[in-house]
């Protein structure tokens, strides 16, 4: 839900969870074989078992990497009105034919 407080320049975390992601896997992989070659099973498995999930990190940050950008509203959409929980239904902006969503002043409406 868009509160109109969000910043301007946020970044999508997806290329840093890519790069921790295999660095995770480095080292995993990394443990893994040198466990194994010091007869540590034990270690082995646990170093396979981060290894397996940062394999399946990163399967899932290049799924959503390869979505592309997602719409995000612009300065000029005003905020939405705020989920009551109650089930009432939203009224958008211009609802009641003149400009106004039936009792909620925006920010820029001048009404107390």
């Amino acid at each position: 839900m868009r509160t109109g407080s969000e910043p301007a320049t946020a970044r999508s975390p997806l290329r840093m969870r890519l790069w921790l992601s295999l660095w995770g896997m480095l080292w995993a992989l990394f443990g893994l074989v040198a466990f194994s070659l010091t007869g540590r099973p034990g270690w082995a498995a646990a170093c396979a078992v981060v290894l397996l999930l940062a394999i399946l990190d990163l399967c899932v940050i290049t799924y959503r990497m390869r979505q592309g950008p997602h719409y995000q509203p612009g300065r000029d959409v005003p905020p939405y009105e705020p989920d009551h929980g109650d089930g009432r239904p939203r009224k958008g902006p211009g609802a009641d034919g003149h400009g106004r969503n039936g009792g909620w002043a925006g920010p820029s409406s001048g009404r107390p």
